[in-house]
């Protein structure tokens, strides 16, 4: 497999689900400061000139929320899809968060123009993202009743969360706020596929 990424989107997520499931596949980076996501020829990969995007036997695969699935379903003894309904259905719920409302809150700080053609609505969209965010964070920060989203044990979801949670502090948000997410991504932090990303430069040098 091969997967389009760039370090400091949410394409991290699906880096970390590699690394910890322990499937070989290639990264590939996208230049976003040169605008590769647009170029013709990263658009007859995925025409929506976004990432990530994998390459598997059967085509082009996108949208983080599938990527992480089919990943995870690779590799069913990693464990990063819960066996019980209820931690499962947790998970879930998390993720469809994330991907509904949060990532759409950070974006509304540099994709302004996704939804608005005024210059001065994209300033009043940059100038509400840390409240957003924040109260994303309250959200999370009463969901976190264990040591991962879904109990004791890593899922997805809090790779998709950790990845989040990287861009807290360019929104303007201070993390250990909430304590408990705090705690969250400092474990996170500690665990072996996140310093591995690290060190290969597939994820940014994470600041707090």
């Amino acid at each position: 497999m091969q997967l389009y990424f760039a370090p400091g989107t949410i394409a991290g997520a699906s880096v970390l689900a590699l690394l910890e499931s322990g499937l070989q596949a290639e990264f590939l980076p996208v230049n976003f400061g040169a605008a590769e996501q647009q170029s013709e020829s990263y658009l007859k990969i995925n025409p929506k000139g976004r990432v990530p995007a994998l390459i598997t036997d059967f085509g082009v695969l996108t949208e983080t929320g599938a990527i992480l699935e089919y990943i995870a379903r690779l590799a069913p003894d990693a464990g990063l899809i819960p066996d019980a309904p209820e931690a499962a259905a947790r998970m879930h719920e998390m993720m469809y968060y994330l991907a509904s409302t949060m990532h759409v809150s950070h974006a509304h700080k540099l994709r302004g123009h996704r939804w608005a053609d005024q210059e001065t609505s994209h300033q009043d969209m940059t100038a509400k993202v840390p409240e957003t965010m924040a109260a994303s964070c309250a959200w999370v920060e009463d969901q976190l009743v264990a040591e991962f989203v879904s109990g004791d044990r890593l899922s997805l979801a809090d790779l998709y969360l950790f990845t989040i949670c990287t861009w807290l502090n360019g929104d303007g948000v201070d993390i250990t706020n909430y304590p408990k997410l705090n705690a969250h991504f400092t474990r996170m932090i500690g665990r072996d596929s996140v310093q591995t990303a690290l060190k290969q430069g597939l994820l940014p040098e994470i600041t707090t």
